[in-house]
């Protein structure tokens, strides 16, 4: 007798197997924070590098009626945001009529959700966190933390702006205000980004680029998401006789054989800072 587990495994195979000749739906998943810099130590990381193999895979296969990402992400580097975003634009382009669908899952914030606009459609649970259109960064500042154990710290530049924003220094006004239109710059670009992708299915409300994040229902009321389902139910029914296929990214040698994997302090420093990224949506 057929458990309820086999009929469904039965739906999702690697892609690759190509022993049939059922039309395909290929899924992405980019679940993560976005960042150059993976880390052993984190969930998971989003980068152009990480997975450019499995987005190629996906769009190559020759069967194909729709591509699907699965995105769990609060977000993280504009650059590799964007990367890997026109990444997808370019690949799409190249398979005319082929729907790429996005799936917001737990997060679709911040860089997660830059991600979700390279879609030609996004669907979010009643749950998901969707949304933070805008910039953040963040810091620590150790001020006097130096010589109060001894330490002299010697710093050589050239170029009387190369030491902005020094940890080490007082925080100047006039670093703070330099940031301050970075991050303007930044936030215009991505809410071109939305509005480009998204268009007038947008609601009329300067409200969507607060850097706010709401709940699938509200994020459909606003026009960021089109629809609330999940991926097995859009495609059971757009594509009932469709097989469920998982892109998956090519990992580099070096990586299969466990080396290059960064130092141990830095991998913590770097799953910390994740960790900081995820727990701003309470996860």
């Amino acid at each position: 007798m057929t458990s309820v587990t086999d009929r469904l495994s039965s739906r999702i195979s690697r892609i690759g197997d190509r022993g049939d000749r059922k039309d395909v739906v290929a899924v992405v998943k980019l679940h993560g924070v976005i960042t150059p810099t993976p880390s052993p130590l984190a969930r998971g990381t989003i980068n152009l590098a990480a997975v450019e193999s499995a987005l190629t895979r996906a769009f190559d296969h020759d069967r194909l009626r729709a591509v699907a990402l699965l995105i769990n992400s609060p977000g993280g580097a504009p650059t590799q945001s964007g990367l890997v975003a026109e990444r997808i634009r370019q690949l799409a382009a190249k398979k005319p009529g082929v729907p790429v669908i996005a799936f917001c899952e737990d997060v679709a914030a911040s860089g997660g959700y830059w991600l979700a606009c390279a879609a030609d459609e996004i669907y979010a649970h009643r749950t998901s966190m969707v949304g933070s259109i805008g910039v953040i960064s963040g810091g620590f500042g150790f001020t006097g933390l130096l010589e109060r154990f001894g330490i002299e710290r010697r710093v050589h530049t050239a170029g009387e702006n190369k030491k902005r924003l020094d940890p080490f220094a007082p925080e100047k006004p006039e670093d703070v205000e330099w940031l301050k239109k970075m991050h303007a710059q930044l936030h215009e670009m991505f809410v071109e980004w939305v509005k480009e992708r998204r268009g007038d299915r947008l609601a009329d409300t300067e409200e969507l680029f607060t850097g706010d994040v709401w709940l699938g229902a509200k994020a459909v009321e606003l026009g960021l998401v089109d629809g609330i389902g999940n991926l097995r139910e859009v495609v059971e029914q757009r594509w009932p006789d469709a097989e469920i296929t998982i892109a998956e990214p090519k990992k580099p040698l070096l990586a299969r054989l466990g080396i290059g994997a960064p130092a141990a302090a830095q991998a913590l420093l770097d799953a910390v800072a994740q960790r900081v990224a995820w727990s701003r949506y309470g996860i």
